[in-house]
């Protein structure tokens, strides 16, 4: 499906970190929230501020509880080889929340180093540490979708190889179009050089919202020329509708395929999105209004893999 613009249309995902969610309930009703709003999926960080459950548990629980839309944890591995944890705990995991949510899972991947996977080795595990090995290939079947839809921030230079050779979805965080279309372009081209085609990966705009004042305009550097650049990164702040405009201004330049909103408070401000910013774009024809599929994969618009 196509935009009015000529372009396809616009995905969106959203993030759902709580600093203090008393229970997974608090993550079942901003997922269903989220999916009201017909989100390609949510995200969770991993964080050791969250007591007990970690973010693959926590999506675990939420998955039985929800229908349609796609459910990302984070995968963090800055003291691990990212291979070890792929083969290993990852692996196993990933393929368990696909099979619960019944094809909606993918793993956001924080990389710590430049490497990744070799794609002619990833069914057989053979490590040797102090507390255990593991060796013979991965017993786990393969997930409903061939593979879960693998994430990755690619806004740091050192992330863009392993993104554009093995990510679906590459994050990037920029404060205008320009920046982003910029990296865009740079996965691209790299993912061409490595044999990929480049309309397989889909490229999000990460962007922090906050609408804590509902319907008033952006502030001056928030809204118009682009988001404001702050250390954690590029920061909206102003009302849904101005909102819905930078995003469509933006996905109609080519600089990203959609937006990953990062709200800075959670349940007020997805509200406001799926009944503000996401009703405006439905209504100019930019962002369905009813999840076509079933997996992950159909709501971002990418094929099956013939392997893992």
């Amino acid at each position: 499906m196509t935009a009015p613009h000529g372009r396809g249309l616009l995905h969106l995902a959203a993030a759902i970190d709580q600093e203090a969610a008393p229970d997974v309930s608090a993550y079942v009703e901003l997922t269903r929230l989220a999916e009201r709003g017909t989100f390609d999926f949510v995200t969770l960080g991993d964080t050791f501020a969250r007591p007990g459950l970690d973010a693959f548990d926590v999506l675990a629980r939420v998955a039985p509880a929800t229908k349609r839309i796609g459910l990302v944890p984070t995968v963090t591995t800055p003291h691990t080889e990212p291979f070890h944890v792929q083969a290993a705990h990852v692996q196993a995991a990933v393929a368990t929340l696909d099979r619960v949510s019944h094809g909606r899972a993918g793993w956001c991947i924080d990389v710590s180093t430049g490497r990744f996977v070799d794609r002619d080795k990833p069914h057989h595990v053979d490590f040797e540490g102090g507390p255990f090995s593991v060796r013979g290939p991965s017993t786990v079947p393969r997930p409903e979708q061939g593979h879960p839809v693998r994430v990755v921030d690619a806004t740091d230079r050192h992330a863009r190889a392993t993104a554009a050779r093995y990510a679906d979805v590459a994050l990037v965080r920029g404060a205008n179009p320009a920046q982003v279309g910029a990296v865009r372009a740079e996965l691209h081209a790299s993912a061409l050089a490595h044999g990929r085609d480049p309309d397989e990966l889909r490229v999000l705009a990460a962007l922090t919202v906050d609408l804590g004042d509902g319907e008033r305009a952006a502030e001056r550097g928030h809204g118009g020329g682009g988001p404001r650049q702050t250390a954690q990164g590029p920061l909206y702040r102003g009302g849904p509708v101005d909102l819905a405009e930078l995003i469509a201004r933006w996905h109609e330049t080519g600089a990203a395929d959609g937006f990953h909103l990062i709200p800075v408070e959670p349940r007020r401000d997805l509200e406001r999105l799926v009944n503000g910013t996401i009703a405006l774009l439905q209504h100019r024809g930019l962002f369905r209004t009813f999840y076509p599929g079933g997996t992950l994969r159909e709501h971002l618009g990418l094929a099956r893999p013939a392997r893992l």
